[in-house]
């Protein structure tokens, strides 16, 4: 471990010797070597083992290396025999320019050990480049009166070489009238002048032709050549002259923009600048500098702007011709601008009366003038409007025109009208102009409001609440604004009994119709009444109409039951003899409906029987019909409770009870029921009784007894011819109702009404039928529809 440390410490300090041995050697001297621009590759230069005083082994083993600092491969090192060679051509002045010397530096790099020599190779200057003038000819303007012993200053010819190769001279081609001075710039640059010998004659000679020629210094000498063109300019003696000194042209004016309107010639006899002429405008207004422009070299005059001849129909133009030399001559161009059709016809309102009132007739609408800015028949004009407008054009003098209504308008028919007045001129094309009237026409009351309906029919179901809109009446009027605002009413009814301020209300603003209360149907089926329109107008106009009002039925009245009475406070006893047939017609439960339609259709239907099966119920008429036969097993008594129902949604009812009673026949037809015999018969059957028991005691009273038996049974003959049921005392006389094929009833019946004392709503005490003979059998007829009862008693 301890040995590879030294070994290594001595490798270290083996490096740093030969880096500064390197060192040392880079500050000395570089090597330097020469060679020729353009010499060919492959070219030996030196040995470099020599140069280093290193043998060709020795320097090969170090591991030579050239290095550049412009990286450019241009030597060779041959590694057997050391000998530098050149790599490529050389182009001095491709490396190095104008500089001088051009030297192109390398390194000669050993790396074992590590070792640097400096060295550089000059590249020497051939001449191999002519000179050059950039302008291969070169142009000149001398004037003929200039003195003899000027200098003109000539372009300088260019040399890539240097030294002694570089531009040593200049000669210029033998003549009579001009010589080469070459000078030094001071920096190594020479350049030429050309010195005139002797006077210029233009006359003589106009033009002349040299050639200038420049020489380097190399050998054998390059040199290089540029044509000078020399032109003798002429004195200004000669002013410009125009072909003519008037010019008229005529330009339409739609002529656009751009287009030439004439062209002016003028000539001068000198040459050069004094021939060159330039054009102008002299003394030119505002308005001509917008409108024309003039080329300044061909003389052409184009239009800068639009031309207009209504504004301006001639144009006098100065035109100045200028030559280099400053004389020039003057002409005078006129321009006539000729018309066309291209201005419309205009229209100038004066008045407009808008709106006018309908119905009014010759009514002056509008006043206008026509006005055409171009002239000729361009400028004449013809107007007109549409053909089916009630409106009338009329002529006046200096092209004034009146609009007037041909007839009265109406409103109503056109709230407005779009009167379009068309001018058209005379011109080539035609051009025409369309201009808008809307023209209002105001509103006069001549319409009435006009109801939609000439009657209208509203329903309203009975027990309506107060304030129910039950309707709406409906008016138009062809009219505007308060003309048009209809208000409603109520009028005077033709019935006077008819309560019309307290049934229904119209709203003014807008036709509805409120019923104030409650109907009822059963008081009040319908009513009729006349309702008004009339609008605000001055003076107002009105119409009417007539609105009838149907009240539909409610089901609000149960069915009331007319016989049986059920509020009789002694109750009414049918007989049924026992022999009585299957379908024997016992009673008929006769009711009444205050309703109507169906809901006052009845039906009948047995609720309760005492013994059931034995009685029933036709369901459309109410009859009380026997089921079967009776038999001894029967009992004597029977309760029956029949409901009626009517047919309305939803259904009422009401129920009537009936008591029967069988009996062997009719025969003892006075036999009471226990519960239904008063306190005064029950004491006389008792008096019976105790004449009877007493008659085996006393033959004394027998008479006694059996006469007034006798007369009891004269007063119960009285009262089963007049009917079973009594009659309570009471101040109220009977009234006789007649009920003929009404309701629910098949025959015709006649009721004595009775009224309770002290009663104030009339209600019914009791009905008491009064038949002559004792209830039919049954016919076998049914009823086949049940139709109710209606205005009966005032219900």
């Amino acid at each position: 471990m301890e040995a590879r440390v030294v070994r290594a410490v001595q490798k270290r300090q083996v490096l740093f010797l030969c880096v500064f041995l390197g060192m040392s050697l880079a500050g000395a001297e570089p090597l330097r070597y020469f060679v020729a621009e353009e010499t060919e590759r492959g070219t030996f230069l030196t040995n470099l083992a020599k140069d280093l005083g290193l043998g060709v082994g020795e320097l090969r083993v170090r591991g030579t290396r050239i290095v550049s600092d412009q990286n450019l491969p241009f030597l060779l090192l041959n590694p057997l025999t050391a000998d530098l060679l050149l790599n490529e051509k050389l182009d001095r002045e491709e490396l190095c320019g104008p500089r001088e010397p051009c030297v192109l530096p390398f390194q000669l790099l050993l790396e074992k050990p590590f070792q640097i020599f400096r060295a550089e190779l000059r590249v020497r200057d051939i001449n191999d480049h002519s000179p050059v003038f950039l302008d291969r000819e070169i142009s000149l303007k001398i004037l003929e009166s200039t003195t003899p012993g000027a200098a003109f200053l000539l372009e300088s010819a260019q040399d890539s070489d240097v030294g002694t190769n570089s531009l040593s001279n200049y000669t210029i081609s033998p003549n009579a009238y001009f010589h080469i001075n070459v000078h030094d710039s001071g920096e190594g640059n020479i350049y030429p002048e050309l010195v005139l010998n002797q006077v210029l004659d233009r006359e003589e000679i106009p033009e002349f032709s040299l050639t200038l020629t420049a020489l380097d210094g190399g050998s054998p000498p390059r040199s290089g050549t540029a044509l000078v063109r020399i032109l003798v300019l002429d004195i200004n003696d000669n002013a410009p002259d125009f072909l003519q000194s008037l010019y008229k042209v005529q330009v339409p004016e739609n002529s656009p923009v751009g287009s030439m309107v004439i062209s002016v010639s003028a000539r001068d006899l000198d040459t050069g600048s004094n021939g060159e002429i330039a054009y102008a405008f002299s003394y030119a207004t505002e308005i001509i500098l917008k409108t024309f422009q003039i080329n300044p070299t061909s003389g052409s005059l184009h239009l800068k702007a639009e031309l207009d001849y209504e504004a301006i129909q001639t144009y006098t133009l100065t035109i100045q011709a200028k030559d280099g030399g400053g004389l020039s001559g003057k002409c005078t161009v006129v321009v006539e601008v000729t018309d066309i059709n291209d201005n419309r016809p205009e229209l100038l309102l004066s008045s407009l009366t808008s709106p006018i009132a309908e119905n009014s007739s010759e009514t002056v609408v509008a006043v206008f003038r026509i006005r055409d800015r171009d002239s000729g028949n361009n400028g004449k004009t013809a107007c007109s409007i549409q053909d089916d407008l009630p409106f009338i054009l009329k002529p006046s003098v200096e092209n004034f025109y009146t609009l007037v209504t041909e007839k009265p308008l109406d409103r109503e028919r056109n709230t407005e009208y779009n009167i379009i007045i068309t001018v058209t001129d005379l011109g080539t094309p035609r051009l025409k102009t369309e201009h808008n009237i809307t023209l209002l026409v105001s509103d006069v009351n001549d319409n009435a409001p006009a109801f939609t309906q000439t009657s209208y029919t509203l329903f309203v179901r009975e027990n309506n609440s107060p304030a129910l809109h039950i309707g709406s009446v409906s008016a138009t009027d062809r009219d505007s604004g308060t003309n048009a605002q209809v208000t409603y009413s109520l009028l005077p009814p033709q019935n006077p009994h008819l309560p019309l301020a307290s049934l229904v209300s119209i709203n003014a603003d807008n036709g509805h119709l409120f019923a104030l209360r409650s109907l009822d149907y059963e008081a009040l089926q319908a009513f009729e009444f006349r309702v008004g329109a009339a609008d605000r107008g001055s003076p107002a106009l009105s119409s009417e109409a007539l609105v009838r009002v149907l009240v539909l039925d409610a089901n609000d009245n149960s069915p009331f039951v007319l016989y049986p009475l059920q509020n009789s406070s002694a109750p009414c006893t049918e007989l049924v003899p026992r022999a009585a047939e299957p379908g024997y017609l016992v009673t008929k439960v006769v009711a009444v409906d205050g309703d109507s339609g169906q809901n006052a259709w009845l039906s009948y239907q047995l609720l309760k029987a005492t013994e059931p099966g034995l009685f029933g119920v036709w369901a459309h008429n109410g009859e009380v019909r026997t089921s079967r036969l009776l038999s001894e097993r029967d009992a004597a008594k029977h309760r029956l409770v029949v409901l009626v129902k009517d047919n309305g949604e939803p259904p009422r009812s009401a129920t009537a009870t009936l008591h029967l009673l069988l009996v062997d026949g009719f025969s003892q037809p006075y036999l009471p029921l226990p519960e239904a015999v008063p306190a005064q018969d029950q004491d006389d059957s008792l008096t019976v009784y105790l004449v009877v028991a007493l008659a085996s005691v006393s033959s004394l009273f027998l008479l006694s007894v059996l006469l007034f038996v006798a007369v009891r049974l004269c007063r119960r003959s009285r009262a089963a011819s007049v009917g079973r049921c009594s009659v309570p005392e009471g101040p109220f006389p009977g009234h006789l109702v007649d009920v003929s094929h009404t309701g629910t009833l098949s025959q015709s019946y006649q009721y004595e009404v009775c009224l309770t004392g002290g009663s104030r709503t009339n209600e019914f005490k009791f009905l008491k039928p009064i038949i002559p003979n004792l209830l039919p059998q049954s016919t076998g007829r049914e009823v086949e529809e049940n139709r109710p009862f209606q205005n009966i008693l005032g219900f």
